[in-house]
């Protein structure tokens, strides 16, 4: 454990003195706070990857394994088991997965991909890795072919060749299949890429060979020559074989089926349209839409289904994508959310020479995964128990909890099983292979996603699973039906209106608050009980920006105008001054008092779950929209909820629905304000009391002053212009999380950081970017702690407010709240971040809560008063007495941190974080070893710092590219977790944990379970005696390199994978990577052993039969005079 060096500290504060008027340097004590957390208890590494598989491209099924692999278009491959066992994989090049084929049964996968290499991973480890690699470099790879139980992996390929790869070795066989030899010789034009691959079910020795242009080939793999050609003059996209090996079915660009006989040349023996409409005059159907892939399976009892994707007739013009079941004579059309990608039939046996009985169909789709009961009457679809619908709306905003209180999710999934839908197939979901990890983290993990359309959804995010808990729809509180006349007033947010920006949840009360961009705030409080809302409680709050305003895009991230490209009304977005037209403010000025949406006035049903208790509303004010709301915060335990935009701050009291304070930000300031603003009344400007401002800042904001606490509607100052010098500004400040949600247009994010960061002639707004409840010491020298709150700025001002309550009971209801602006406490580079406080040992202090209680049981007053007190904060009076200091502030700016020391407002620990660049999110979070704070940079670095010492303890560079998306979901928790969506489908959860990396293994589950292979076919006592049945065929003898010779060096270059023994060797690390060893040391000492065995066996056999040999010999010689050798 290290202890802090007093002298280290005294030059720290001269340094901080030097660069920070405000902070005094008074005589130090000596801050022993002595830091376990060391730079070893930090390692970073990804755990797993939720959510569905994003921009998919391929898919593969092992029937014996029961396992789903899903490849996409950025070269990801997912593979997924039983619920919870799922798994990512990464292709390094990034190439788009065109086919996967498992090799069944054995734990191992191919995959193609896009830029012509063939990839072999072995599943039988828990972190999938790559064996083998191989680069074609003439020829691009259309299609692939693995037979069941074959080790010769069939390639087509663009030009139309086969090639054939031993997937052991993976070397090219000199085995190729040619175009040219395969089509007629009178044939002139090329048949176009390979587009089908697959033997004869009955013999192994035919190859029914597609080409895009519409012929199909029988080859015979022994003869190296073509059996049957089969023409049609429509191009092919898919071919499937009936299980007997005698048919095979086709499907074509205009939308038909055509089945034909091997041993039928000519013309097929049947053609379907499934969609086309049947002309009376015996003509041709009209053409329909490409019927993209077809499967052709069969039943022991009853018809064969044929099932296809595609081939709709023209005339459906907004027909949703359609699945095509067609069993007997009945055809069914199931319906789908968003375009086929692929699908494939589950069947009962991987044999293909046997009847296939079909189960279920898994359908891949662009943006979900369905997978259908075949069995079933109106082919009901199963429940997905994966948590595959995180996008069912655009993410907006993300939170994650570790560490929860134990009755949480109980409670939430309590009341989200209620929200299930009906009609689900009765059985059990089909793709249900591998086992779950051993894993030993127990405690409980909550993700909660904020959404475009309103939603909140709750996840289990708990010992690397997620399971959605409870969905909660925040639309319900507004009227949907908007008016002509209303919709000028969504300008802002006209898109998703309704779309959540921030969330403010306190676990131990339930109580969550929650901020939209159309500038509202809806509390809510959980209830096991239904109720029925008459009249949804509403407070509409003005807050105006007084001084002379010019959009600032970063307006030191005022609302995020930064991303949204849609101008505000009444704003001047010229680049050369300030606006020339006055807006004034008046109480009756037109567009006035008039939020962005109408809440409902219906009385409104809640079921149990989250319950509307309060809407606050900003309000228009002199025909200009109120600005989003960039920070927001909860305190149950004080019964307030606080948020901030770029004009000033608004505490709400939703005990007594009343506005307890409505602040423009200078006034937060009062006398002390430190920065040069112009006023637009002809007032004296302030000048600047600190040197911290090397900013030269243009403008920030006033707001009106709220003298009656219950009063929410303002009266205003009549204000006049005064002329405005433009203000060069340079700023570094960041847009707080969530700042705009719904920018779809620019996701780089240094591209649109660089064009508004650099604002010339425009004023820069300080908006309010944080905000933190806690019990603290408020004034400097207090020896009494009070409720606090603690405001910080974009431009780095640290302010407190003190928070007088009344009494808990009755007189809560009644007497009012009463706030007093105490002043800056610290200034920072860049825009506060973060604020915790720790006590005097430097643990964690949490803001204070009160434990949750029923809130629509009407219980005797005293009683509750009972439940509701609150948690008193600890503090420790004899350490605070023998130094006279007992809490510690710790401060994140988007640049530094900084430690200060309470009641002496001292500035004890400072730390630049990074100089280039700038923080995204930051966390002080509780490690099972100590506290830490940890931050996500822009340029992709994760560090974690000591507290109180702000050591440097972690710094690595995890992310190059870092975007909108990520910047706004990124989010730490405690116990070394953290998460952030990678993709607008997916979440990455990753951990700074070395405690959860080591367990990590552990945890993961398995893919690959031990399964007996299913008997093959009997083949019958007559098909045995007079042949018939599946024939066999040695490909080893007919691809093996002795018949078939070396394939061409230039064709194809080998790569060996970094999955092989040698691979696992380097990549296995801590202790699991020692069993690891050990075991594939035993598995090759094991293997060596068997070896030898089997050599002693030869060396007896051949021993004896020596023995045997010389026996003989001897009794044949053993009368034999010498004379007669």
């Amino acid at each position: 454990m290290k202890k802090f060096n007093i002298r280290k500290v005294l030059d720290g504060l001269k340094e901080v003195s030097s660069s920070t008027p405000s902070v005094q340097v008074g005589p130090q004590e000596n801050h022993l706070i002595q830091e376990t957390l060391q730079s070893d208890h930090f390692q970073l590494c990804k755990t797993v990857r939720h959510g569905f598989p994003y921009q998919p491209s391929s898919m593969a099924f092992d029937p014996v394994q029961k396992i789903l692999a899903i490849g996409t278009q950025s070269g990801a491959l997912r593979l997924f088991g039983r619920p919870g066992v799922e798994c990512y994989c990464q292709h390094e090049s990034g190439a788009a997965v065109i086919h996967l084929q498992f090799l069944i049964n054995e734990g191992a996968l191919v995959s193609a991909l896009a830029d012509d290499s063939v990839h072999l991973w072995n599943l039988r480890q828990k972190r999938p890795a790559i064996l083998h690699s191989l680069k074609f470099s003439r020829e691009r790879i259309t299609f692939c072919h693995l037979p069941f139980q074959s080790k010769w992996l069939y390639i087509g390929t663009e030009r139309g060749n086969i090639h054939l790869v031993n997937v052991e070795s993976f070397m090219l066989s000199g085995y190729v299949i040619m175009w040219n030899k395969a089509i007629e010789l009178s044939s002139k034009a090329h048949p176009g890429p390979v587009v089908h691959i697959s033997d004869n079910p009955m013999d192994e020795g035919k190859l029914i060979i597609g080409f895009e242009a519409g012929i199909v080939v029988l080859w015979d793999l022994k003869s190296k020559k073509a059996d049957y050609r089969y023409t049609y003059d429509e191009a092919i996209h898919s071919v499937a074989w009936h299980h007997e090996g005698k048919q095979f079915i086709c499907s074509h660009s205009d939308g038909t089926l055509t089945i034909w006989n091997i041993r039928g040349q000519g013309k097929p023996i049947q053609t379907i349209t499934p969609h086309g409409k049947q002309p009376k005059d015996g003509k041709k159907p009209e053409p329909c839409k490409p019927i993209l892939k077809v499967e052709y399976k069969t039943t022991r009892i009853g018809e064969p289904f044929i099932i296809l994707s595609g081939g709709l007739s023209y005339d459906t013009v907004g027909r949703r994508p359609c699945l095509t079941v067609m069993h007997g004579k009945s055809t069914a059309v199931l319906e789908m959310d968003y375009p086929i990608v692929d699908f494939l039939t589950l069947c009962e046996t991987p044999y293909s020479n046997d009847f296939q009985e079909p189960y279920a169909v898994v359908v891949l789709l662009e943006k979900d995964l369905v997978v259908i009961d075949l069995a079933q009457n109106g082919y009901p679809i199963f429940e997905n128990p994966y948590p595959l619908t995180i996008h069912e709306s655009p993410v907006t905003c993300c939170e994650y909890f570790a560490d929860c209180p134990v009755d949480l999710i109980p409670a939430l999934y309590s009341v989200g099983s209620r929200q299930k839908r009906q009609g689900y197939s009765k059985k059990e979901w089909p793709i249900n292979g591998g086992n779950w990890g051993q894993g030993t983290q127990s405690y409980p993990e909550i993700i909660i996603t904020g959404h475009a359309d309103g939603t909140v959804k709750f996840w289990d995010a708990s010992a690397i699973m997620l399971q959605v808990l409870y969905k909660l729809k925040t639309a319900k509180v507004f009227d949907r039906n908007r008016s002509k006349e209303d919709k000028s007033s969504t300008e802002v947010s006209d898109e998703d209106p309704f779309a959540i920006q921030i969330m403010a949840w306190c676990p131990e009360s339930r109580m969550l608050c929650v901020a939209g961009v159309s500038a509202n705030v809806i509390i809510y409080r959980f209830s096991k009980l239904e109720v029925t809302t008459e009249v949804v409680q509403l407070l509409e709050v003005r807050m105006q920006y007084e001084l002379n305003d010019i959009e600032s895009p970063d307006g030191g991230g005022g609302g995020g105008e930064q991303t949204s490209a849609l101008p505000t009304p009444g704003a001047s977005p010229q680049t050369s001054g300030p606006p020339s037209h006055p807006s004034t403010s008046s109480n009756n000025s037109d567009g006035g008092n008039m939020p962005c949406l109408k809440v409902r006035s219906t009385p409104l049903k809640q079921s149990a779950g989250y319950q509307v208790d309060l809407v606050v509303q900003l309000v228009w004010v002199s025909g200009e929209p109120p600005q989003q709301i960039t920070s927001l915060a909860l305190n149950s335990s004080y019964g307030l909820v606080v948020f901030g935009n770029s004009n000033g701050l608004a505490v709400v009291d939703y005990v007594q629905k009343t506005v307890v304070l409505n602040l423009g930000t200078v006034e937060l300031y009062g006398s002390n304000d430190p920065y040069q603003r112009q006023p637009r009344s002809p007032r004296k400007s302030r000048q600047p009391s600190g040197g911290l401002c090397d900013i030269n800042e243009g403008s920030a904001t006033s707001e009106d002053r709220c003298k009656s606490p219950t009063s929410a509607k303002m009266s205003r100052k009549l204000s006049l212009p005064t002329e405005l010098k433009p203000d060069l500004v340079l700023l570094s400040v960041c847009p707080p999380r969530g700042a705009n949600p719904l920018d779809h247009r620019d996701n780089s994010f240094s591209r649109s950081r660089s064009s508004s960061v650099t604002s010339i002639d425009k004023e820069a707004r300080e908006s309010i970017s944080s905000f933190h409840f806690s019990d603290t010491f408020a004034r400097k020298g207090d020896s009494a702690l009070t409720p606090c709150l603690y405001v910080g700025t974009t431009l780095g001002t640290m302010l407190s407010l003190a928070l007088t309550l009344p009494p808990a009971g009755e007189q809560r209801q009644l007497q009012p709240v009463i706030i007093s602006p105490t002043g800056i406490l610290v200034r920072l580079k860049g825009s506060v971040m973060r604020m915790a406080f720790l006590d005097s040992t430097g643990s964690m202090l949490p803001p204070p809560f009160e434990p949750w209680f029923e809130p629509n049981v009407i219980a005797d007053g005293e009683e509750r008063e009972k439940v509701r007190k609150r948690r008193p904060v600890s503090v420790s009076p004899s350490t605070s007495q023998d130094l006279n200091e007992s809490q510690y502030a710790v401060v994140c700016s988007e640049k530094q941190a900084k430690v200060i020391s309470l009641p002496s407002q001292t500035c004890i620990y400072k730390h630049s974080i990074t100089e280039t660049s700038f923080i995204l999110r930051a966390d002080v979070v509780q490690m099972s070893q100590g506290v830490s704070l940890a931050c996500f940079c822009a340029n992709g670095h994760i560090m974690t710092l000591s507290v109180p010492g702000l050591r440097p303890l972690m710094d690595v560079n995890y992310l190059p590219l870092t975007d909108m998306r990520i910047a706004r979901t990124f989010c730490f928790t405690n116990l070394g977790q953290a998460m952030y969506l990678c993709s607008p489908t997916e979440i990455q959860r990753i951990t700074y944990s070395q405690d959860t990396c080591e367990n990590l293994q552990e945890m993961l589950g398995e893919l690959f379970t031990p399964v007996e292979t299913p008997e093959a076919p009997n083949r019958g006592f007559f098909k045995g005696l007079f042949g018939g049945g599946a024939q066999s065929l040695d490909r080893e003898e007919l691809f093996g390199e002795v018949s078939a010779g070396k394939a061409s060096r230039s064709l194809a270059q080998h790569i060996p994978g970094p999955g092989g023994i040698e691979g696992m060797k380097g990549a296995a690390s801590g202790i699991v990577g020692d069993l690891a060893r050990a075991r594939i040391a035993l598995d090759e000492r094991g293997q060596k052993l068997g070896e030898l065995d089997e050599r002693t066996a030869a060396m007896m056999a051949s021993a004896d039969s020596f023995s045997k040999h010389a026996h003989e010999m001897m009794l044949k010689c053993k009368d034999k005079k010498w004379y007669q050798f």
